[in-house]
């Protein structure tokens, strides 16, 4: 069809050469875009049989696996094969790889935004994501989100760039899952010195992360809910007996949706990982599985930035 060649010709023009003669997809890496990733990978060895599969074909057939959320044994055909991906994303997340990645690619799209490249404040919020039966570690039910399933803790930057991610089991409250994040945070992030949190993260949670890290902490709280009309104007007719004249509309917080402060960075985070369905949803048999695909999907988003930018 004329419209199908016509955006063909669009995709091919957009992302450049591709290393096979396939088909371009939408989660293709362009030139420029896999310029900004080339230096980061790890360098192939010089013994042994030579690769067959161009390291571009192989982050492509992954960026694939993220964005449609298909199993790796439904990965396309004309990829290279799907155990030699899957080698590939379990050896790059073992050795540390992909975050690696993501901490070069977030030091440099800060470093284009004018930011410091280390950033000195974070954001810690968790979501709990729904489990399938494929089984697993880790697993555990949320009695606050009435979930059964996983725990995505996350620490980011002021521009919403995830600094570290933890996924455990969604019983652990967010008091305990904070150690689990922050653990070894000093040796990664050694100029982070403020937090800022929900009210889940009071208590033991803030307390540690104050005394063992030496973090200055803050909870951000929502507004206290509304009080009835009855009521404040019953406030108000004895703050006048005393010869204070006060409106009593004034004493009824605002209401519909309120924007908190910061608290906003880091769920529109989580925005972004749900428009990936493999990480929308939990499907891992392993919790550092289910970091390694926050780390690929946030990749793909810092270096589409990058090369438009």
């Amino acid at each position: 069809m004329p419209g199908e060649t016509v955006r063909k010709g669009i995709l091919r023009h957009w992302l450049g050469t591709l290393p096979s003669m396939r088909s371009a997809y939408l989660t293709d890496l362009s030139d420029a875009e896999w310029t900004c990733m080339e230096p980061h990978l790890p360098t192939p060895k010089s013994t042994g049989r030579p690769p067959i599969h161009s390291p571009r074909e192989i982050l492509n057939a992954i960026f694939y696996i993220v964005r449609s959320g298909c199993a790796w044994r439904l990965l396309p055909h004309d990829f290279p094969p799907w155990k030699t991906v899957h080698h590939y994303f379990r050896m790059w997340r073992i050795d540390g790889t992909w975050e690696r990645l993501n901490t070069a690619l977030r030091e440099r799209l800060r470093a284009r935004l004018g930011r410091n490249p280390h950033p000195s404040a974070g954001l810690v919020d968790s979501q709990s994501a729904k489990t399938t039966g494929v089984g697993g570690e880790a697993r555990g039910y949320d009695g606050g989100k009435k979930v059964r399933g996983r725990k995505q803790h996350l620490l980011v930057d002021t521009e919403g760039l995830v600094l570290k991610a933890k996924v455990h089991s969604a019983k652990v409250p967010d008091q305990d899952g904070i150690k689990l994040l922050l653990r070894g945070v000093r040796d990664l992030l050694p100029h982070l010195s403020h937090l800022w949190v929900d009210a889940g993260y009071q208590g033991r949670g803030k307390e540690w992360a104050e005394k063992a890290l030496g973090l200055s902490v803050e909870v951000i709280h929502r507004t206290p809910k509304s009080t009835p009309e009855r009521i404040a104007m019953v406030w108000a007719q004895e703050w006048a007996k005393e010869g204070k004249e006060i409106d009593w509309q004034r004493l009824i917080p605002r209401r519909g949706f309120e924007v908190l402060p910061r608290r906003w960075v880091v769920e529109r985070t989580f925005s972004w990982l749900s428009q990936n369905r493999r990480t929308s949803r939990d499907y891992e048999r392993l919790c550092a599985t289910g970091e390694a695909f926050i780390y690929v999907a946030m990749s793909r988003l810092m270096v589409r930035r990058l090369a438009r930018s």
